[in-house]
């Protein structure tokens, strides 16, 4: 069983694949508390349903798309999650994973697509980055700094240029409420920074709507 806080169908906007048709596994439960967080509502376990893999299933194949991302809350929480992506890729599904950071991505499944948060320092989580992720990177995942502030901006171009190999898909990606996104690509352009600039193209189509899109 695996805690389900919603199954939809949208556009993708948080990574390589923004612009794409893509139902959405949401899962319950995070062990991060982000201070920009915009899906609270999946924070606690008990937000979810338990759901069967047969019955996520019936209800993600309902969708006539071939992307599939699990999302959260943190989905490396659940058990069951490896059975779920393998019952995906049997289904012929193209998977993306989104995970926080803070835990272990050695055991996920090589083809599937990761989406790993890098921590911030005006998360507050930063200190909760899981380290060795970083000495295992192939063309399977991409990093995503999401920045609140200059502070972090100055914080992720030296982890980008000491920490992280050449070749990594790296996403810089404002919290526009505290640091612009104008702001953001100067300061891209500015230091040279090799680095994919993502607004959250999902909140852009419906900024009304905080949950199903």
């Amino acid at each position: 069983m695996i805690s389900i806080a919603e199954i939809f169908y949208s556009i993708q906007g948080e990574s390589t694949f923004s612009g794409l048709p893509c139902v959405f596994v949401r899962c319950s439960g995070c062990n991060l508390s982000c201070s920009y967080c915009d899906t609270r509502y999946a924070r606690e376990p008990s937000s979810g349903k338990l759901q069967t893999i047969d019955e996520i299933m019936d209800r993600v194949t309902s969708f006539p798309v071939k992307m599939v991302e699990i999302t959260g809350g943190e989905p490396l929480l659940q058990p069951e999650i490896n059975q779920l992506i393998d019952r995906l890729h049997s289904a012929g599904k193209e998977v993306l994973l989104e995970t926080n950071g803070s835990l272990d991505i050695s055991g996920i499944d090589r083809r599937v697509q990761v989406i790993l948060d890098v921590k911030t320092p005006g998360s507050g989580m930063a200190a909760l980055n899981y380290e060795q992720n970083y000495q295992q990177l192939g063309s399977n995942h991409q990093l995503k700094f999401v920045l609140c502030s200059e502070d972090d901006f100055c914080w992720s171009r030296d982890f980008v240029r000491d920490r992280l190999p050449e070749s990594a898909e790296i996403i810089f990606s404002p919290v526009v409420e505290r640091l612009s996104a104008t702001r953001l690509a100067e300061l891209i352009l500015q230091e040279h920074l090799p680095v994919r600039l993502q607004l959250q193209l999902h909140r852009i189509l419906w900024p009304e709507v905080d949950r199903g899109k």
